[in-house]
Formats: structure tokens, sequence, C-alpha cells
């Protein structure tokens, strides 16, 4: 099928030649005007292409805003920063349950989004309406006006899986990386080989793990997620920093069953076979390395309090309200379902993992 957005890349692939696979998933997810995070925001749920700990229910916001109170302690001055809201409903559930649980904190709280799409402000705009007094918007990270040096918390729920990578490919017998690039096809894309260019490999690979690898091993760097943690450890004066994402160690990223890399497409819940496949109608997503991360925040400053599922983070936070009931919504069959939801290994509970960082 060919789209303004197909068009749109085969003219950049005549002009340029073949492209990395980066800016191919940049234009698919990005684009202004066909990007694929730029449709109709509801590809997220039950009908849309990919579920998310925000579609379970309120209960995923409520145990974050529980555990962000808690963090607060007596700080006079609190932010809560968030980094790519979509629609921005786990925003309103967050402050939701901060205005009716733990009013003092909401009546001082400034409620941040990080968010450069116009058209993804004007839904979060009008999903957090009736919040307008606590909100701010940045268009960029880190800011370069506007926004003061942050002071609580600042997250992100499945932002750097949907950042651009670059695909690289193993030749056994050359010993040597090249990067995997997209070429035109007649209407089509197919996969060819570039040179692979970088300063610096990302991270260390044993000798005797490079001499096993199999022809064709494929793995993902991601030097802008790096960049981004990067930025927002620098901005983070005091408190927090945390990601929910999907995700790997380096280690587990150089395992041998992974020969074919992590990057996924999904439409209507369902993984499609072809990456190349209908740029701007499929989410393409891959997992964060999440040494890399956790080495980035160090480098400048922050000590890494916990890497763990979602399961082991939400678990202790959702026992902390059990014991103090009269703190919490009342825990009926439908929060018990979304918690099995979130929380079990055959469902988000192993799926998503936690890095959690601070100053």
């Amino acid at each position: 099928m060919t789209t303004p957005l197909t068009r749109l890349l085969h003219g950049e692939i005549e002009q340029r030649g073949a492209i990395p696979f980066a800016r191919f998933m940049e234009l698919a997810l990005y684009h202004p005007a066909h990007g694929y995070y730029e449709r109709d925001s509801a590809t997220v749920g039950k009908r849309g292409d990919f579920y998310t700990s925000v579609s379970v229910g309120p209960l995923f916001g409520e145990l974050l805003a529980t555990q962000f109170a808690a963090w607060a302690a007596d700080d006079d001055a609190f932010q809560i920063v968030e980094a790519g809201a979509h629609d921005g409903r786990l925003a309103a559930d967050i402050l939701g349950w901060l205005q009716q649980w733990r009013p003092e904190l909401f009546a001082r709280l400034e409620y941040w989004i990080i968010e450069p799409s116009p058209r993804r402000q004007a839904w979060q705009r009008e999903t957090l309406r009736e919040y307008a007094p606590q909100l701010h918007w940045v268009t960029e990270f880190p800011p370069r006006h506007a926004a003061p040096p942050f002071h609580g918390v600042l997250f992100a729920n499945e932002l750097l899986d949907a950042f651009p990578v670059q695909r690289l490919g193993w030749d056994a017998p050359a010993r040597a990386w090249f990067e995997w690039g997209v070429a035109g096809a007649g209407e089509r894309f197919e996969w060819v080989r570039l040179p692979f260019q970088i300063l610096a490999f990302p991270f260390q690979i044993p000798a005797e793990l490079l001499a096993v690898l199999p022809d064709g091993f494929t793995l993902e760097i991601c030097p802008a997620a790096e960049a981004w943690w990067t930025a927002a450890a620098r901005a983070l004066r005091h408190g927090h920093l945390l990601t929910f994402d999907y995700g790997l160690t380096t280690e587990e990223f150089l395992s041998p069953t992974r020969a074919a890399g992590t990057v996924s497409a999904y439409q209507q819940q369902h993984l499609s076979a072809d990456l190349l496949a209908q740029p701007g109608e499929q989410d393409l997503t891959a997992h964060v390395n999440f040494t890399t991360l956790q080495a980035a925040g160090e480098r400048v400053g922050l000590r890494t309090a916990e890497l763990c599922t979602q399961a082991r983070f939400l678990t202790p936070i959702a026992e902390a309200t059990w014991q103090a009931p009269a703190e919490f919504p009342p825990w009926d069959a439908g929060r018990v379902r979304q918690f099995q939801t979130l929380t079990h290994p055959e469902h988000l509970g192993r799926a998503f993992r936690v890095l959690v960082q601070a100053r």
C-alpha cells in the first residue's frame, strides 16, 4: 500500500541511497504529519495495537502516586516530571489520587510533561484540563528555557523502547560489525548491509564471545536513549529518576538465543512478521539496555536504588496500602484484578523492568 510516508521514505532513499534503520524507525514513528505516534491516540489499549500498564486501569497510576508521595516527604518544592505522557491518562490517575489522598502535597505540586509533539500535547491538555493550575509543558529535553532544575520525581513509562535504534549485525568471517540499513525494492523496502560507523562501541564484548557469535548475529544500540538518560540525570537536582520498560542487561542482549535482535513490530495486539511493512501504520519497539542506562546515570552522580521487575517494584507499594487501608482506595475485586495483571509473570509483571536511580 502506497502512503504519503512510504513515498517520503522512497524519495529519501532515492536521494541518499540506503538509509540506516534508525532513520527509518524515526520517520515511521515520529514524522510530524504521518508518524505512527501522531495518529489517533487510540493506538494504545484493548482496541489498539499494544497494551500498557496504563491500559489495565487506574491502579498503576495510584500505586505510583503512593510511592511518589512517600518520596516527597516534607519537601517544600516537589515536582513530578513525566516524559512521554501520550494522551495524559497516567498523569490523570496520579494527579487524581494525590488530589484525593494527599491534598497538602497536591496543593504545592508542579506536574511537568516533556512532550515535543503539538498533537500529543493537545490530547494531554484535554485529558488534564481540570488539573491545569498544576501543569507545565516543555517541548525539548533538556529544556533550554523556562523549566527550573527538577526536585522530585522524573519518570518515563514505555518511552525509551520507542527511541530509534541502530541495528547491528556481526560478520563472523570478517570479524566486524555492519549496520542494517533499508533500501527500496519496488514499492516495498528491504534490508541491506551498511558500513558501521560509530566513534566508540557502547559496551565491551569479550573477545571469547565474539569468537563464537554466529554470522549475522544482530543486536541494537541506542545512543539516543543513553543521551536522554544522561540529560535527565543531570536535570534532577534532588530526587528519583525511573523508567518502566521492556529491557535487558548487556549480557542478556548478547545471548545466542537472541540472534535476531529485539526489534519488534505490533499491530492489533499481534506481532507483525515484517518490520519494514506499512511504516507509520504499526508500532516499532526495541528492548532498552538497562546496563548502559545505569552506567550513564552513575557517571553523573546518581546512585542506583533498584533494577527489578515491575512486580518486584509494585508489590511492596501495594503491601504498604494494605497495612494502611484508610489511606488508599478500597481493594475491591477490580483493583485486585488490575494488580494481578500488573504483577503476574505471565502478564506484565516480568515483561517490564524498572530502573530507579536517585540523588
